[in-house]
């Protein structure tokens, strides 16, 4: 197995949220995937998204950490405190998380997906 360098090409999928789940916006959102695990319990690329929020509600066995490389998300709990996550920055979204994704300013991240649910 050879290193993933995230300088590779690699094509991107778009998506925008769920309409049950669109709080305000209807962003588009870029994912270039640059490495899922042989058992695909790990993914690591780089998501970029315009503008917008949505409902989110991670498994009690997925987590996420993520970097900002450019632009401005919030990460809302349930109780309605915000977490902003600027240029530079890094966060994690614990397992089992519920809440609200905002993004305040177009971003691009890093992420790295644990998703112990998953098989091959």
């Amino acid at each position: 197995m050879g290193i993933t360098h995230f300088n590779a090409l690699v094509v991107p999928t778009f998506d925008q949220p769920r309409v049950d789940r669109l709080v305000s916006g209807n962003p588009q959102r870029t994912t270039w995937s640059h490495y899922e695990s042989s058992d695909k319990q790990l993914s690591c690329g780089i998501w970029a998204c315009e503008v917008g929020a949505w409902k989110i509600q991670f498994a009690a066995d997925k987590e996420e950490f993520f970097c900002v490389i450019e632009g401005k998300v919030c990460l809302w709990d349930e109780a309605g405190e915000g977490v902003v996550v600027s240029t530079g920055e890094a966060a994690v979204i614990p397992a089992g998380f519920v809440g609200r994704f905002e993004v305040l300013e177009a971003v691009r991240k890093y992420f790295v997906v644990l998703d112990r649910s998953a098989t091959a």
